[in-house]
């Protein structure tokens, strides 16, 4: 992919466009080696597995060469606004980021974004200087006044959390990337190549997942399809596909043929 082609988020920029997180592996040796394969720069940690209070002992973070990548301390667990910017918080203190993932929860059951909390949480750690970028509904409304707030991107699912559903709703996608000007990253229900490749043919500018590799019966594999599939995506959007049609079209020119 062209070296010009960069994401670029809240004045940063990187050179892959897949995002991915660092639960759910069988072990820290396999989570470091499926970051790797897929090309990642950005990787997403949960604050609240993160052991801020003694660094003494073991934690991911000593699993992770930080000089490689950035970190993107997400607020997951959180169900309130309160909650979710204190966590923002302490991760600053802490010295892990002003970059972060906000996620206010609505249930435990559904996972979706409670967008109410979420818009106030956004508001107040934008204030405070955060670099933010909301997990949020596929709702074209909620991702624009996420920009209007000040967020650096938003981040609509594609499917619940986990699921592996893919985009459900590729028409919302299409709608929210001609809503806002900001960077438009699906997160969540990834579950194949497939998914990462048709959200990135869309016109998305990135995917963020985790379940997608870690659940994947080879997680190392499945890092190294969805490197391959985002950039592929990527790509294919650039060139831009062909008209759908309902008959065929010769690939042949025909004039000038002798009959």
């Amino acid at each position: 992919m062209s070296g010009t082609d960069k994401l670029i988020i809240g004045g940063r920029e990187f050179g892959s466009r897949l995002m991915v997180g660092t639960g759910k592996y069988a072990s820290f040796q396999q989570m470091v080696q499926a970051i790797e394969l897929s090309g990642a720069e950005v990787i997403t940690v949960a604050v609240r597995r993160v052991n801020i209070s003694d660094r003494s002992k073991e934690s991911l973070l000593d699993h992770l060469d930080l000089t490689k990548y950035t970190l993107l301390p997400n607020t997951a667990g959180c169900y309130t606004a309160d909650d979710a910017v204190r966590t923002c918080r302490l991760a600053r203190e802490a010295g892990l980021s002003d970059f972060v993932k906000l996620e206010v929860l609505a249930d435990e059951k559904t996972l979706f974004p409670d967008n109410e909390e979420l818009l106030k949480a956004a508001a107040i750690l934008v204030k405070e200087g955060f670099t933010v970028l909301p997990y949020t509904t596929d709702d074209p409304v909620v991702c624009r006044k996420l920009e209007d707030i000040g967020c650096a991107a938003v981040m609509p699912l594609g499917a619940p959390i986990g699921s592996g559903l893919g985009i459900r709703n590729p028409y919302n996608m299409r709608i929210i990337l001609e809503t806002v000007k900001v960077p438009v990253i699906v997160d969540a229900g990834v579950g194949t190549a497939s998914d990462a490749a048709i959200a990135m043919e869309l016109g998305c500018h990135g995917v963020l997942m985790n379940t997608g590799i870690a659940g994947a019966r080879d997680p190392l594999a499945m890092a190294e399809a969805m490197n391959l599939a985002v950039r592929a995506g990527r790509l294919a959007f650039r060139a831009g596909r062909i008209p759908r049609k309902l008959y065929a079209t010769a690939s042949s020119p025909l004039d000038g043929v002798i009959q």
